[in-house]
C-alpha cells in the first residue's frame, strides 16, 4: 500500500542543474516528500488552472462576459493578499536534503472539492501527496509555480546578455564563400 503525504504545506524552487522545479510537501517535517516537475508539466498546469479557478469562481459566474478577466484578476490579488501571511521561507539545507531523495512528478491532478480543490502529486516511484486547498491556496500556488517558471525562462525567451568585450572575443567570426 502506497502512503500518501498529507499536503499542509508547499515549497517551490528552481533546480537550473536539473531544470526542474523541486515541489518539497510540507518542508522540514518528518512527513515531508519532493517531487521533480518538468517543464512540460510545469506548463501544461499553467495552461490549464487559471481557466479551471476563473469557470469555478461564483463570482466570475455571475458577472457580464465583458467583467469576467477583470474581477478574476481581482480575485487573483485578493487571494494572494490574504494568503501572504502564510508564506515563510525554506531553509536551503532542507531544500538541498530534499532535492537528493525527489522524484519524477508524472501527474499533477486538480479536482474540485467541496469549497476548495484537490491536489494530488504522484511520482514515477510511487510517491504521493494530496490535501485539499481553499481557492485563495490554489491562487498562491498558481502564484509560486508561475514565479518559478519565469525563473527558469520556460514562459518566454530569455533576456539576451550584454555583450562584454570576453565575449566578443570568444564568439567565432562567420564565414564567408
Amino acid at each position: 500500500m502506497t502512503l500518501v503525504h498529507a499536503l499542509k504545506s508547499l515549497s517551490l524552487t528552481y533546480d537550473a542543474g536539473q531544470d526542474r522545479i523541486l515541489a518539497v510537501v510540507n518542508p522540514g517535517r518528518l512527513d515531508s516528500w519532493a517531487f521533480w516537475l518538468t517543464r512540460r508539466l510545469t506548463l501544461g498546469l499553467l495552461a490549464r488552472l487559471p481557466a479551471t479557478l476563473a469557470g469555478t469562481s461564483p463570482v466570475v459566474k455571475q458577472a457580464p462576459a465583458e467583467y469576467r478577466g477583470e474581477l478574476a484578476a481581482f480575485e487573483r490579488e485578493a487571494a494572494l493578499a490574504s494568503t501572504a501571511g502564510a508564506m515563510a521561507w525554506t531553509d536551503d539545507s532542507v531544500l538541498k536534503n530534499n532535492a537528493v531523495i525527489a522524484e519524477l512528478a508524472i501527474a499533477v491532478r486538480i479536482t474540485e472539492a467541496g469549497n476548495g480543490f484537490g491536489v494530488e502529486l504522484r511520482g514515477e516511484r510511487g510517491g504521493q501527496a494530496a490535501g485539499v486547498l481553499g481557492r485563495d491556496q490554489l491562487q498562491r500556488v498558481l502564484q509560486m509555480v508561475y514565479g518559478e517558471a519565469t525563473k527558469a525562462y520556460w514562459l518566454g525567451t530569455p533576456a539576451k546578455p550584454k555583450e562584454t568585450e570576453e565575449t566578443k572575443a570568444a564568439t567565432p567570426k562567420p564565414m564567408r564563400h
